[in-house]
């Protein structure tokens, strides 16, 4: 802060005649001119001899007070013996502080007092600065981390502070903080689909954003060095802030930035570690009795150090998108599926590959569809099992998570909706186009395809297909002959009439909306 008006007084030994001494100097000026407001900014200590001042001087007086100088320094002397008596009472009129300089106290030397006096202020505050920053130094090495510097904050700047996650939401804020109103702009700045405004073309938040009021001043700055924002942090206090307290904001935000990026690297280490784990697991899997029990242990002998740890069985396997990782993972195991687990050729389907992209959290059946409201969006769940059992129940997670539906999907619900739910739908389409290739290309004899139907519906009993198509039975067993051609297949085997219920049942799920194409049950 620049020196009082006061200060200067007892450096320099300038006499003061009317007027308090309480204004700031930030400059000294010399000006001999009847007007020299147009190269004055303002806080100055104006000094001249008043050689072209004469008379009234109620005018001149107005202009400096208008401009908002610091105060008004007459040296006697030269042009003037002693102080007219006509400036003092103009000053004392427009309240302007007016000094007298001795004749034997050269301009320079008030000049340079008030440069030494700026020059020790500035030291000052660069002094106070370092030690600030010290303080939050030594606040960011406690255990309490982001949360120590902001307590360390607030004390700093004499005010409040909060720390806020990428969402917006409050971590950590200290006492009388406005946290949630600072959130709330926060949402507000933030815009649908996550576009800033007051930000950059690249969508970032713009890198200070100033919601001062008339009785607060509050700042609030996006943590974080990559593209997207890892969390914020506000601070405010009831006056504004100085070059001292921005510069001590500019440190907090450094080590706040520090902490949030290193933990963020320590949390993709441990996901790194839950991954190999999981792979660990289901290798288990695959393996009989005390194999399969090694590796459990092994699992959580890996987990032990990181504070983790695994459910009970039985346990019931969630699948649900990259996006609701952060939400489930502090309540339960949670890890990403390595691309390079390899699931059992029993349960692999076409699409298997996909299963890299999905997370799947472990939890104990008592807590399962606790722990899936977490999850927002579609969310896969298996029927409870044993750690041995682990790779069947991911697969039935993942076939329930890829269902299409939204929400909670448990995989026995699922399944007591037919086989083909169970099915890619594209990969039974397929199976199905060329397994009756030959009946679709026979000429305009589609009624094949629908006798077959009738036929396999009926569980092969002439009468009642025949009568489900409203012809002879003779006529029925006419097309039966043909399509046992046609095919080359023997339809009396049950393989065979299984794998044709499964191709005319992927056709008829095909047939668009308002089909007559009946099932083949």
């Amino acid at each position: 802060m620049a020196p009082s008006l006061r200060t200067v007084v007892r450096r320099t030994g300038l006499r003061p005649l009317v007027g308090t001494l309480d204004s700031v100097v930030r400059w000294v000026a010399v000006s001999e001119l009847e007007d020299p407001t147009p190269y004055l900014e303002g806080d100055e200590l104006l000094l001249t001899t008043g050689m072209r001042l004469e008379g009234d001087f109620t005018q001149y007086v107005a202009r400096l007070v208008t401009r908002g100088v610091a105060g008004l320094a007459l040296g006697v002397g030269l042009s003037h013996e002693e102080v007219p008596p006509a400036l003092l009472a103009a000053a004392t009129e427009a309240g302007l502080p007016l000094l007298e300089v001795p004749r034997e106290t050269p301009f320079i030397e008030v000049g340079k007092a008030v440069s030494d006096l700026l020059a020790a202020e500035q030291y000052d505050e660069i002094t106070r600065a370092f030690a600030a920053q010290g303080r939050l130094t030594r606040a960011a090495l406690r255990t309490e981390g982001p949360y120590a510097v902001i307590d360390r904050l607030a004390k700093e700047v004499g005010g409040w502070a909060a720390l806020l996650d990428e969402h917006g939401e409050v971590r950590h804020a200290t006492r009388a903080a406005k946290a949630e109103a600072a959130a709330r702009e926060l949402a507000r700045l933030r815009g649908e689909h996550g576009v800033w405004r007051g930000g950059g073309a690249n969508g970032r938040p713009p890198a200070s954003l100033a919601l001062s009021g008339p009785d607060e001043h509050v700042v609030l700055r996006p943590l974080g060095g990559g593209p997207r924002p890892r969390g914020f942090f506000v601070v405010g206090a009831s006056r504004a802030f100085s070059p001292v307290t921005q510069t001590v904001i500019n440190a907090a935000g450094s080590l706040l930035t520090l902490a949030v990026e290193q933990g963020g690297a320590q949390r993709e280490a441990e996901r790194r570690v839950r991954s190999a784990v999981l792979g660990l697991l289901l290798d288990g899997g695959k393996g009989e009795g005390r194999a399969g029990a090694a590796c459990v242990e092994r699992a959580r002998a890996v987990l032990a150090p990181l504070g983790g740890r695994l459910p009970e069985e039985p346990v019931v396997v969630l699948a649900v998108a990259g996006d609701a990782l952060d939400a489930v993972e502090p309540h339960a195991f949670t890890a990403r599926l390595p691309e390079a687990v390899r699931v059992p050729e029993a349960a692999r389907l076409p699409d298997a590959a996909s299963l890299g992209s999905l997370v799947v959290v472990l939890v104990a059946a008592a807590e399962a569809e606790k722990v899936a409201a977490l999850a927002e969006g579609t969310v896969g769940m298996s029927a409870p099992s044993a750690y041995g059992e682990l790779p069947g129940a991911l697969d039935q997670a993942r076939r329930a998570f890829e269902s299409g539906r939204d929400g909670l999907v448990r995989f026995a619900d699922l399944a007591g909706q037919g086989l083909l739910t169970l099915l890619d739908p594209a990969a039974a389409q397929a199976f199905a186009a060329a397994l009756l290739a030959p009946l679709t290309r026979y000429g305009s004899r589609a009624d094949l395809i629908e006798s077959l139907r009738a036929y396999i519906g009926s569980n092969g009993h002439w009468d009642a297909a025949a009568q489900r198509l409203g012809i002879h039975r003779h006529t029925l067993r006419y097309r039966m002959k043909r399509v046992t051609e046609l095919l080359g297949r023997d339809l009396d085997d049950p393989g065979v009439r299984a794998e044709l219920w499964i191709a005319l049942a992927a056709t008829s799920s095909a047939c668009p909306p308002g089909s007559s194409r009946s099932s083949p049950s």
